[in-house]
Parts: structure tokens; sequence; C-alpha cells
């Protein structure tokens, strides 16, 4: 396995993103996706993401049982500050509101409490990164990672991370306490952040962490239309992956399988290779609940493309519709 940097750390090029395993894709298997896990290891994939939303931390139950044995092996992310149930929530304003069902928590007794739970589900007495999963409007950057810092003083963190942040965020936080990871959407089709973060981020010696690197299984040529998803799959939900959206979209994923063809890979290791070729901080998390696809996702570190392929994709068509639903996207990239 090639390698990138996380702070001192040496992890695997290419992660895992766990989130699927446990959440918004569909019906879950917990003994395919622990297969999942350790054949993972065998691979050199060691850089694992999780957060305590998924599955309301049913995801870092998951990964508790092979931590148990392998935890010297992981690199172990996860993530807090998204709120569903209110009575969790130490952001008093928006907790006495009622209408409410979702919102950002970056406050220290909450980021605290979150930690804490998150260590006791996992079964671990540290985690490796621990992120701020979206930027909480309403509580300085400044507050949040000043709290998140104790954490790392007190070996509970070795880390600190930020998703869905701005360059100025971004900066802000790493002035506050050094920040070893970003973690925002970056794929062929999500390339908002190219010209500012990942720029900001390689400046300041910070690893990007790019989710979704495969468009949320769009990229990957399997998505043929919204029938091939779950009935509960969060992706029915998501703009991109509806009406007019859909079918546009699609003209994407055939230019993917046009240069997939040539190098006679799949279209999935070429969205790759294009997510690792942005930059040697780059590092991909793909998601997978499937050795199948786990394999192939890893074998996408050895696809060298050419600046031609490079050009053509990264000039590709703006994807049509949103990354999330309206009321969603408000809380990205702050």
């Amino acid at each position: 396995m090639k390698t990138r940097k996380i702070g001192d750390q040496t992890v695997g090029a290419i992660g895992l993103g766990c989130m699927g395993m446990s959440f918004a894709y569909g019906p879950g298997n917990d003994d395919e996706s622990t297969r999942v896990l350790h054949r993972a290891l065998e691979l050199g994939v060691n850089h694992w993401d999780t957060a305590d939303m998924y599955g309301m931390g049913a995801n870092e139950r998951l990964l508790s049982g092979t931590l148990k044995t392998r935890r010297d092996e992981v690199f172990l992310g996860t993530k807090f500050g998204n709120v569903f149930d209110r009575t969790l929530s130490s952001h008093r304003e928006k907790a006495a509101d009622s209408s409410l069902t979702y919102f950002v928590d970056g406050t220290p007794a909450y980021a605290r409490k979150s930690l804490e739970n998150s260590l006791q589900r996992l079964g671990v007495d540290h985690v490796d990164l621990y992120y701020l999963h979206r930027i909480d409007p309403e509580v300085p950057i400044e507050e949040t990672i000043g709290a998140m810092a104790e954490f790392v003083r007190e070996g509970k963190v070795r880390f600190l991370g930020i998703s869905e942040a701005s360059a100025e965020t971004v900066r802000r936080a790493h002035a506050t306490h050094p920040i070893a990871a970003v973690q925002n959407e970056l794929s062929l089709w999500t390339q908002d952040f190219l010209p500012d973060v990942v720029p900001t981020t390689k400046e300041l010696g910070v690893a990007f962490v790019a989710y979704s690197p495969l468009g949320r299984g769009f990229l990957t040529g399997q998505i043929k239309s919204i029938e091939d998803l779950p009935a509960d799959d969060w992706r029915r939900n998501n703009p991109r992956f509806q009406g007019e959206n859909f079918r546009r979209n699609l003209v994407i994923v055939d230019h993917v399988k046009a240069i997939a063809a040539r190098h006679g890979v799949t279209p999935g290791q070429v969205a790759l290779a294009w997510t690792l070729a942005q930059g040697e901080h780059v590092a991909p998390i793909p998601g997978t609940k499937k050795l199948k696809y786990l394999e192939e996702n890893t074998a996408a570190q050895d696809l060298v493309l050419t600046p031609d392929d490079l050009a053509r994709l990264s000039g590709l068509e703006p994807t049509a519709g949103t990354r999330y639903p309206e009321a969603m996207m408000s809380a990205v990239a702050r």
C-alpha cells in the first residue's frame, strides 16, 4: 500500500469510510462488514473513518469488535457535532427550540461528552484523529478547537481534524491548535474545494481527507436508475440522484467509463486515481461494506492516469444538483 501522512503518522493512501456499514446506504450485514475490516488491514488499509452519528453509535460499536484484538494496527478517526437528539446536547439556545430536529453543537461541553461516549462505544482509551463533523455557526471555531486541544493533552486524542470547513475556518482552527486533517467531500463530481481548501491544507501541512471520492457510488457506474438503490437508502433524497439531475449526471459516468475502458480498469478505480492525483496530501476514504469493492478500491492506487486523462476528467461538465438536500446545505463548507 502506498502511503499518506496525517500528522506525523503514516497511513495507507486509500482509507476506509465505514459509514455505509451501519447507516444511510440500505441494510448492513455486521458479519460481512467485520470480514471487510479484517481484510482491509491485510491490504494495508489502516486508516478507518467513522462518526458518532453513523447509526447513532452503531458504527462505532461495530468497529469495536475488531479493535479489541487489532487496535494497534488501525489509525482510527471519529467525529462529533451533528445532533439529532436534543436531550444529548448542551447547546442551550438550540436545545430549547423543540422545532429543531437537526443542528450542529460545537460547544466544549458537548465535545467532551461526545468524546467520552465514542471512546466507550469503540472500546478504546484514545482515538487517533478526532474531528468536529460540522462547523457550529454559533460557537467560534477557536472555542471548539481549544476544548478539543484539551483532549490531546489528556492523551485521549492524538490529532485534531475538522470536516466541511472553508479555507478561512481551516486557518483559524490551525492557528488555535495544529490541525492534522480536514475532511471535505472531493471527487470528480465534487471539485468545489480544489481552488481553495486543497491548496490551503497543502500550505499548512495538513492532510486533506477526501470523503465520498466515488460520488456516493454514482461514479462506479453500478447505479443506472434510482431503483437500483434500496428503499431506505438516503441517496434517494439526494438531489444528484433525482429526476433530470440523475440523467444528466450519467453523462459524467460515461466519460469515466471511456477512460476506464482504455486502461482496462473499473470506473471506480479511475475516480479514485483522479482523487489521489490531486495532491500527495490528499487521502481518499472510499466507503464499502463488501469485500469485492474493498479489493477493487485498494487496487486503484496502482492506476496511473495520463496528463490527458486528468485534464479530461477535471474538465467534465459540472454535476447537476447540490451535494445535499437544501435543508442541509447551510451546514457545509462553513
